[in-house]
């Protein structure tokens, strides 16, 4: 895509994440390269106010999608959006999309983020990109700024997938990876991901229409906070997300013998624990055998019979991949497989993984990445380019729109704990950027 072409359908767009909740309270307002005022104190206090669906004692939020605490969350955002004068509509996956009208019949300009958290997680992940959509909106009507591109903000269902065990639903559902079959899941609540549907307002007969149409939007973008220690480290607060990484999830089990700890000599052992660990080990070692920020990790072990004095002879364990680059996480799989086939043998213990699920790599768009850093180079700004390692609901948009996303600083790169903060001021930042980026593009 040319640069003009990028021009073309985002100058609309640059200006969508003119807002700052990381800007103090004591800054009503903040301006950003064009000279429009963004009222900070304003989405400061929409923060807020949101914390407070699902509040946990000790700080932080427990507001997993698809319970009581998000369909609150969710009615108070739908306020907001209406109250900003946007046409507030619900699609048959539970996203809310809060829509406002261009000057030109073009396809619609999306952006925005997740409200829903991970148990006693944060109140910035998701919440920043969310409520500084609808304040970007409410900022466009207070200046009078028309666009041409119709605009709406999203917020999309259940992203962190702690119900259900569908992560970034909304986006997979609008992105048409998720079809009908997922419906008939259910909770440990006993109900199914249909009955939480109803409970949203929606038919879940009608869950394929909520794919959005091939050519509908223009783009796709999403202000998100890092969720990482990459920018701190480096003491750089804007980050250019080069693309999500892929991610692959193997299903593993290794099959030994059970039988009695104290009667087994160690030579005769079929001990699937022990070949397990072993594994994890390899997982490890081969992640780590080459460059790059691939990372690998096996997250759990469920062990039988799970005895003090019986040898384990069954293992499940997952292994998860993660890079930007998927031939990259291909060899890295090939190599442990080889390594666990090693291990079996030497434990004379069955090992077997199935490929349980897979995301595939997500780029932004590469013009996209190098308007913001020479925006970033004329206001004497520093960035850094980066993949992020987390996966977002972008990563689905990218199936069927272009997308880019820009990172915000996180304090000390902690995530999905009470203790998730931004810097005062980073976002500011974000904001000049992405003003100057905005005048760039018109030129273009």
């Amino acid at each position: 895509m040319s640069l003009p072409a990028v021009a073309k359908f985002l100058f609309p767009v640059a200006f969508l994440l003119l807002a700052s909740p990381s800007m103090t309270s004591a800054q009503e307002k903040t301006s950003s390269a064009t000279g429009r005022p963004v009222n900070a104190e304003r989405l400061r206090q929409s923060l807020e106010k949101l914390s407070e669906f699902g509040r946990n004692p000790d700080g932080g939020v427990t507001r997993l999608g698809f319970s009581e605490a998000d369909m609150a969350a969710r009615e108070y955002v739908m306020g907001l959006m209406r109250a900003a004068g946007l046409i507030v509509r619900v699609d048959p996956a539970g996203n809310i999309f809060g829509h406002r009208e261009g000057t030109e019949k073009l396809p619609v300009l999306l952006f925005g983020s997740h409200i829903d958290s991970v148990l006693h997680g944060g109140n910035f992940d998701g919440d920043v990109g969310s409520m500084g959509a609808i304040e970007v909106m409410r900022a466009l009507n207070d200046n009078h700024v028309t666009t041409r591109h119709p605009l709406e903000a999203v917020i999309w269902t259940n992203e962190e997938g702690n119900h259900f065990g569908l992560g970034t639903f909304g986006s997979s559902a609008a992105s048409g990876k998720f079809g009908p079959e997922v419906l008939a899941r259910r909770g440990d609540d006993g109900l199914t991901l249909a009955d939480w549907l109803r409970r949203y307002g929606q038919d879940p007969a009608r869950f394929a229409e909520a794919r959005i149409a091939p050519g509908a939007l223009a783009g796709y973008l999403e202000l998100h906070i890092e969720q990482g220690g990459v920018l701190d480290e480096a003491h750089i607060p804007i980050g250019v997300v080069q693309g999500i990484v892929g991610i692959r999830h193997w299903r593993c089990v290794a099959t030994g013998f059970a039988n009695h700890a104290g009667t087994t000599p160690m030579n005769r052992r079929q001990d699937a624990l022990a070949a397990v660990a072993r594994a994890a080990l390899a997982v490890r070692d081969e992640v780590r055998a080459e460059p790059g920020r691939q990372v690998g990790t096996v997250g759990y072990m469920k062990i039988e019979p799970g005895s003090v004095n019986v040898i384990p002879g069954h293992v499940e364990f997952p292994v998860e991949l993660r890079d930007l680059d998927a031939a990259k996480i291909e060899r890295i799989w090939n190599r442990v497989e080889k390594r666990f086939a090693e291990i079996g043998k030497e434990e004379n213990v069955d090992i077997h993984c199935a490929l349980d699920d897979t995301d595939d790599p997500a780029s932004s768009e590469p013009e996209f990445r190098a308007v913001i850093r020479k925006a970033a180079e004329e206001a004497g700004l520093a960035t850094m380019d980066l993949p992020s390692g987390a996966g977002h609901d972008a990563m689905m948009m990218a199936s069927i729109t272009d997308i880019g996303m820009l990172f915000v600083r996180c304090k000390g790169g902690i995530s999905h704990n009470p203790a998730e903060s931004v810097e005062a001021g980073d976002v500011g930042v974000a904001i000049d950027v992405l003003g100057r980026f905005l005048e760039l593009l018109a030129k273009g």
